[in-house]
């Protein structure tokens, strides 16, 4: 049974433009255009999970149930700049209940979760719409936790206040910041947990560039440190799957069946 893992980066979002860190109150969502490209992305999506022969319609009787993973959980309870207005989850058996409703449901099995960020949340809504699920956030899938006083700044100002030299995988490269190596950890237990949870289903996950980036680690088992760069672009699919099981050791082969694709316009 095959578990298919959609990466989605947010769209065009007025933080990118502004130059500002945008963490909970410094992001203020997408611009036009990203909607536009949230749009564009929710049908791509629908038309891709869709069995044969039923792309374009929607359901939700047969579909996953999503719950937060318990690193959101955990992660959720950080308050203001450093921390993500995460949604508390139900570990365990209980996350297990909504995959076996979809088992018993048959049909289309997806599950859709979002970086709890308005940028995020914003490009998963679309999605959502299109494809006939809520969207669960996750702190999980954030962007860089950042220092408490640094959210809306201008990213020029908070390099000259919170930058610190010798940062790099296992050191911040700004004070108070999340260490890169921090971030690979959260973001791949994350990807991990979920993938476990939705065994044998489609998940799609709405977050950064990072998100993305992250994949190839915990997917592809790629070390904290690449040698190589990854461009990202807004709203793209990067997608994973495997037949085996997510949660096996040695770790399954996963197969990395598109990256960085852009929808283009109906």
């Amino acid at each position: 049974m095959e578990t298919r893992m959609f990466f989605v980066r947010h769209g065009d979002s007025h933080h990118k433009r502004d130059g500002v860190v945008g963490g909970p109150e410094g992001c203020r969502g997408l611009t036009d255009e990203g909607r536009g490209q949230a749009a564009l992305l929710g049908r791509r999506l629908a038309a891709d999970i869709a069995p044969r022969g039923t792309a374009g319609t929607r359901g939700t009787g047969d579909m996953a149930r999503a719950e937060p993973t318990a690193g959101s959980a955990a992660a959720g309870g950080r308050q203001g700049a450093g921390g993500r207005q995460g949604a508390k989850g139900r570990e365990g058996a209980e996350g297990r209940e909504g995959k076996g409703d979809a088992e018993r449901a048959g049909g289309v099995r997806v599950a859709i979760y979002t970086s709890p960020l308005p940028r995020a949340v914003e490009t998963a809504a679309a999605i959502s719409a299109a494809v006939g699920r809520p969207a669960v956030p996750d702190c999980g899938l954030c962007t860089w936790h950042t220092p408490p006083g640094a959210d809306g700044l201008k990213q020029v100002e908070f390099l000259e206040r919170f930058g610190i030299e010798g940062g790099g995988l296992y050191r911040p490269f700004q004070r108070g910041n999340e260490t890169w190596a921090e971030m690979v950890t959260r973001t791949s237990r994350t990807i991990t947990e979920l993938a476990d949870r939705h065994r044998g289903q489609s998940v799609v996950l709405v977050g950064h560039a990072e998100t993305v980036e992250i994949s190839f680690n915990a997917l592809g088992l790629m070390p904290v440190y690449r040698p190589f760069d990854l461009m990202v672009s807004p709203a793209s699919i990067t997608e994973w799957s495997t037949s085996e099981d997510p949660a096996q050791w040695p770790p399954p082969r996963w197969t990395l069946r598109r990256f960085n694709v852009k929808p283009e316009g109906d």
